[in-house]
């Protein structure tokens, strides 16, 4: 007498709290354009570490430095802020049966790479120095969306577009700055 032996049912995988994930560490470069101290487009480094991971969900903390030095006038700029990500958000779409929006939208943003990508959004909170003087802190806040394309076992490419808006002191004048940042980086 043959039996047959069914696997049993596959349950849904429940998230698992992660801490120092897989590539917990991110080396950025960024083109940004800001409002206010000074104007200019400029070139800034960022590095970061995710120190979370929940699900889709994780949270980050970054480091930012940003110096512009000319004849006239040397600015410096530190940043430091949280930012928790909601990883494969698009996935929200996944609707109708068929064809769902998700699958579609994956397929013209990413083409033939729409399986491998990540699509994020993110929120940012922390603090600048200089802030609301040339010595003590201001605050930054913003949001981000981006995409991580995972290229081995342990290493991302990541790219993303990020608003803030921060508190800086330049030349003596403290005022709220604007800035967009294209950012470009690695994830190991």
């Amino acid at each position: 007498m043959l039996g047959t032996v069914q696997p049993p049912r596959a349950a849904g995988q429940e998230a698992v709290l992660d801490i120092l994930p897989l590539r917990p560490f991110s080396f950025d470069v960024s083109f940004n354009d800001r409002t206010f101290a000074p104007t200019r487009r400029i070139i800034a480094v960022q590095a970061g570490i995710t120190a979370l991971r929940y699900g889709p969900l994780e949270l980050r903390g970054i480091y930012q430095y940003y110096s512009h030095h000319t004849p006239t006038f040397i600015t410096d700029q530190h940043s430091l802020y949280a930012n928790p990500r909601w990883n494969n958000f698009i996935d929200l779409l996944d609707f109708p049966n068929g064809r769902p929006i998700s699958r579609l939208l994956r397929h013209i943003l990413f083409g033939p790479l729409e399986h491998r990508a990540v699509p994020y959004v993110g929120a940012m909170l922390g603090g600048t120095l200089p802030g609301r003087g040339a010595f003590s802190p201001g605050y930054l806040y913003g949001g981000q969306i981006g995409v991580r394309f995972p290229v081995a076992q342990g290493f991302s490419v990541d790219m993303g577009l990020q608003y803030t808006r921060f508190e800086i002191d330049f030349q003596g004048k403290s005022d709220l700055s604007r800035q967009w940042l294209f950012t470009v980086g690695v994830r190991f």
